[in-house]
């Protein structure tokens, strides 16, 4: 997938980028589905995504329902909201829609407050006694709320009704539920969702391994349910704890770290296991990551793990840009370059960009910009690097669309050492809508600095 540099010494053939890239694009814009705490408001690509697009996705999630004096809410918090406001001034001058009810309660579900959504699901269950939506989200509401008999009957008439699409994930939901219900009171271990014991071939836990005895109980889709589940429920840290070990058995050790850190490190999770495991794959990740991730490490990393067939690079379909939300652009300073802008920009059949009206106002002027270094070669001093919004595990599995790549050229005289830390570019934006073997878009004269 990494690609040769020919001009300037670091120009990429974007020719297998392109075709990869834009069939992504194109089949997570038609596969997409409703999905989530059945909100209408939610759109999903197809599952399992990439974990590092899902790790990302699912802290915006989470930050729906988190608030903290003093912090500004996040922006899809304020969305929620407001929406959820509107829809109870709907409901005093009319009845509300069944789907308009169970949208309600998926509001008040993802706002963090279960006893409201509680509340207005079983009067609209009262209403409405077979409308799969409400039954899904009342079951996940009682479990919120942690009354997991009331929420195992709420799901068990879910799957009853549930459409094709969601049959599964509701079922597999059942499931969590009824081995949660049999629990004694305090438990954190790993749920038994699979039924397999996640170690290697002597019985021992092993980083990036999975015995094969093992391997063969886990369904085929077995990712995407917990993925699934993890994005009905992204503050449950045993969900995440269960991901981690799915992304340690495929090989991933840099998404299986991330996820350990979520679930120990920001949730808290109080299981030794948990945190052993953690220590076992952190310790092989170092070791591993003393490679540079250039074209040649690259490779050899797709081909030593067993990899993750991706059907999206990220859950959550971006929604349009906002641009009441942007300052307007300025010619004498730095102007913000937001990624969602960049992803407005569309691929005809013959690839040629059409540029948001907004970005065809940055060509040539100064932007500002944060992200990922990825490397176009095996050197650790770049001169030039590829720019993502965030990173990738395995390049040849999880690479963005082309239109999530910005190429950064530093001064001619200037070279800058790899870092994965998160960093901030500033420079000079070069659009690109004629030359099919070059990025989309360049920033130059770029200056570099890490991101606090």
């Amino acid at each position: 997938m990494l690609a040769t540099v020919e001009r300037k010494g670091r120009k990429m053939q974007r020719a297998v980028l392109v075709t990869a890239s834009v069939l992504a694009v194109l089949a997570s814009s038609t596969r997409g589905a409703l999905g989530g705490v059945h909100y209408s408001g939610e759109r999903y690509a197809e599952l399992p995504s990439a974990w590092r697009g899902l790790i990302a996705d699912l802290r915006a999630l989470r930050g729906i329902g988190w608030t903290q004096p003093g912090v500004a809410e996040s922006p899809l918090r304020k969305s929620y909201y407001e929406t959820a406001v509107r829809l109870e001034a709907a409901a005093r001058d009319r009845p509300l829609s069944a789907d308009e009810v169970s949208d309600l309660g998926a509001l008040w579900l993802r706002l963090g407050n279960a006893p409201k959504a509680v509340h207005i699901l079983r009067e609209g269950q009262r209403k409405y006694p077979r409308h799969f939506a409400i039954l899904a989200n009342l079951g996940s509401a009682w479990q919120k709320t942690g009354d997991l008999s009331q929420a195992a009957e709420a799901l068990r008439q879910a799957v009853a009704l549930a459409p094709e699409r969601w049959r599964k994930y509701e079922e597999y939901h059942l499931r969590l539920v009824t081995l949660r219900m049999r629990e004694p009171p305090g438990t954190v271990a790993l749920d038994d969702l699979f039924g397999v014991r996640f170690v290697a071939d002597r019985g021992q836990y092993r980083a990036g391994q999975l015995a094969a005895s093992e391997r063969k109980k886990l369904p085929a889709d077995a990712v995407a349910i917990a993925q699934q589940l993890a994005l009905w429920m992204p503050d449950d840290a045993r969900l995440i704890w269960l991901m981690a070990e799915l992304a340690n058995a495929q090989g991933d050790l840099r998404a299986a770290s991330d996820l350990f850190d979520m679930c120990v490190g920001q949730y808290a999770l109080a299981a030794p296991e948990a945190r052993s495991h953690r220590a076992i794959v952190k310790q092989a990740l170092t070791q591993a990551e003393k490679q540079l991730p250039g074209p040649t490490t690259a490779k050899a990393e797709h081909q030593a793990h067993v990899g993750l067939s991706v059907r999206s690079t990220r859950p959550l379909v971006i929604r349009r840009l906002d641009l009441s939300q942007l300052p307007p652009v300025t010619k004498s300073g730095d102007n913000a370059l937001p990624w969602p802008l960049l992803m407005e920009t569309s691929l005809d059949r013959e690839f040629r960009p059409r540029f948001h009206p907004r970005l065809k106002e940055l060509d040539g002027l100064r932007v500002s910009i944060t992200g990922f270094m990825q490397p176009l070669t095996d050197d650790l001093e770049m001169n030039s690097f590829m720019l993502i919004e965030y990173p990738t595990g395995c390049w040849y599995c999880e690479a963005p669309e082309i239109t999530a790549i910005v190429l950064v050229e530093l001064p001619e005289d200037k070279n800058i050492t790899y870092t994965r830390n998160m960093v901030k570019i500033v420079g000079t934006l070069k659009l690109n809508d004629r030359d099919p073997e070059d990025f989309l878009y360049t920033i130059r004269d770029a200056r570099v600095s890490e991101v606090d």
